[in-house]
């Protein structure tokens, strides 16, 4: 593995854990032994760093949705295939990284904030659209309304003002605003294939 590619994958480890400010040039040299100046020689400063480590967890993450959403079965499927994997996704995050790049690393938040505007939202209004045509979601479902609140929803998440993080954890939080979502644009036959999946019955 190039040393550059070393560098990048220990900030991950770093941010993950302890979120991206309180991660210092230092910390990651230290981490991967190795001196400040090597570090300098393939990166200017620590906000390149942080945008490079967006940029290919962008990458992935698309390469891993789009590979996900291909084996599902339908609408339903996708939508709770889609939280369970974002759910696995954040459960290790420290819940300071995502407010420590929206505040004080605008050039990587840009790249995080344009792949969800479009990206994300386009796959959003393209599960919502397979949903109505499987029967599956409400057939008056206004698309460009909804995954635009789904899309809020996602920044609500991690919003500390909203959801202060030493009195709620992200499963909990997710669990919750991923139900609501998603009961509230079913049909019947979506909430009976809803309940197959939760492995409950009606009466419950």
């Amino acid at each position: 593995m190039e040393i550059k590619d070393r560098i990048l994958q220990a900030a991950v480890g770093l941010f993950t854990r302890n979120g991206i400010r309180s991660v210092s040039m230092d910390d990651i040299a230290a981490h991967l032994g190795i001196s400040k100046k090597t570090l300098y020689k393939w990166f200017e400063n620590k906000d390149q760093i942080v945008s490079a480590v967006i940029t290919n967890h962008l990458n992935g993450v698309q390469g891993e949705c789009e590979n996900l959403i291909s084996r599902t079965r339908n609408a339903v499927d996708e939508m709770v295939q889609m939280m369970d994997w974002a759910k696995r996704q954040f459960a290790n995050i420290n819940p300071n990284a995502i407010h420590d790049l929206r505040k004080y690393y605008p050039a990587a938040w840009s790249l995080f904030h344009a792949h969800k505007s479009n990206y994300i939202l386009s796959q959003i209004q393209a599960n919502l659209r397979r949903g109505v045509s499987e029967g599956l979601y409400r057939a008056d479902l206004d698309v460009e309304v909804l995954s635009r609140l789904r899309l809020a929803q996602i920044d609500i998440l991690f919003d500390p003002d909203v959801f202060p993080h030493d009195q709620f954890d992200q499963p909990r939080v997710q669990m919750a605003c991923n139900e609501h979502f998603l009961l509230g644009m079913v049909t019947l036959k979506g909430h009976k294939l809803i309940n197959e999946y939760r492995h409950v019955t009606e009466e419950e």
